[in-house]
């Protein structure tokens, strides 16, 4: 058992003090230059971070500065998934131990554990979405790395303990690397799904495969309707491995993706579109496919976890150790990237909205790849302050 503890707010002076240093990739160290490569051969891209040129009338939003004043949990275990109940408490997943933890103002306690879970590498047990009816249906769903496949299950909390696990999607392809994982539900009460391409390129352009997708189904598992098959899942292609999806205010669904040699991508997602992946890493131009909003190189980013408030996109960075903003404009483009925290609390995979207007933040330094302080891994409370 691990040494949970839930701690009160402290300081904001104390905890800027906090520190976790990190250091491991979670991709190939990337090549020297500012380029993005194809299939083909090398295709011209621009410098990191970079994104597509937009209007000067577009004004920019998200001027929130973050500010860590609280700690909602240390002694964790590679935390990944996380979502928030309507009473404000929230569920966490652990990777590698398949746990369902359950971070309430005065503990942090296990109410769950999923047996089929098989922890590998990047898979295990991943991502975790509230129901947006869970008032009535009491339902929590989960992203599951099994021994035969990636899979979406659901199962009914009671404030208590989690029920028996019931399969809502499965076989979506598994491996030990790009498993994908994590789950939202949009504002049309749909499930959206995100996947990686399970260590093999071409699945990822294949339409027949779940795996390097999002994925957009029905609460029970269905297709869900509007999508551009009527009896397939997918929303959209092209993607290697996707960790992070969140919406804006304005109902856009933006998806923070992990490339490989060259650039990792934030790309706001539109159905039937393809991003490019094997064919294109990063901005490359390349009629059909469609170019990241922006882009960063490996060494800076790794993103995982994606969210949005106070007017920007918030993306969690693993190999980069630093908390990214991205300003959302009225117009839907993305603004010029701002990073935080860099180095100060080692590798970061989840960060999440609060309904109380601050984000929760996770560390990820007990993944294996990282360098763990004493109290690690930690949920970081963070405050916006405009």
């Amino acid at each position: 058992m691990s040494r949970l503890r839930r701690l009160r707010w402290i300081a904001p002076a104390a905890a800027l003090a906090l520190v976790a240093a990190g250091c491991a990739a979670d991709e190939p160290t990337p090549a020297p230059g500012d380029r993005a490569t194809s299939g083909a051969g090398p295709v011209t891209g621009s410098t990191a971070p970079s994104g597509p040129a937009t209007s000067g009338t577009a004004s920019p939003r998200g001027r929130a500065t973050p500010e860590i004043v609280g700690t909602a949990a240390t002694g964790l275990q590679a935390p990944w998934g996380l979502d928030f109940l309507p009473d404000g408490s929230a569920l966490i997943t652990e990777r590698d131990t398949a746990r369902v933890l359950a971070v309430t103002e005065d503990d942090v306690r296990v109410v769950g554990r999923i047996e089929a879970a098989e922890p590998d590498n990047e898979g295990g047990l991943l991502g975790l979405a509230v129901s947006p009816t869970y008032a009535e249906d009491g339902l929590v769903y989960l992203y599951v790395t099994t021994a035969e496949d990636n899979r979406v299950v659901r199962a009914s909390y009671d404030g208590r303990s989690l029920g028996p696990t019931e399969v809502v999607l499965s076989g979506i392809p598994r491996a030990r690397i790009h498993d994908g994982g994590r789950l939202a539900f949009g504002p049309d009460g749909m499930l959206y799904v995100a996947t990686g391409d399970a260590g093999v390129p071409a699945l990822a352009q294949d339409p027949d495969s779940p795996a390097g997708k999002v994925l957009r189904i029905t609460p029970d598992g269905d297709p869900a309707p509007g999508n551009p098959d009527a009896g397939s899942a997918v929303w959209s292609l092209g993607h290697r491995n996707v960790q992070g999806v969140a919406f804006d205010d304005a109902e856009r669904l933006w998806a923070s993706e992990f490339g490989q040699d060259a650039w990792d991508e934030l790309n706001r997602i539109e159905p039937g579109t393809n991003y490019g992946w094997p064919q294109v890493e990063g901005r490359g131009g390349v009629s059909g496919l469609r170019d990241p909003e922006r882009q960063w190189a490996t060494d800076e980013a790794s993103p995982s976890g994606l969210t949005f408030a106070a007017g920007s996109l918030w993306m969690a960075g693993l190999r980069g150790q630093r908390l990214w903003q991205i300003p959302v404009r009225t117009d839907g483009s993305a603004g010029r990237p701002i990073p935080h925290f860099v180095g100060d609390l080692g590798r970061l995979r989840t960060v999440e909205a609060a309904p109380d207007g601050t984000l929760w933040l996770t560390t990820s330094n007990r993944d294996g790849r990282g360098d763990p302080a004493a109290e690690d891994d930690r949920i970081l409370v963070v405050r916006l302050t405009r």
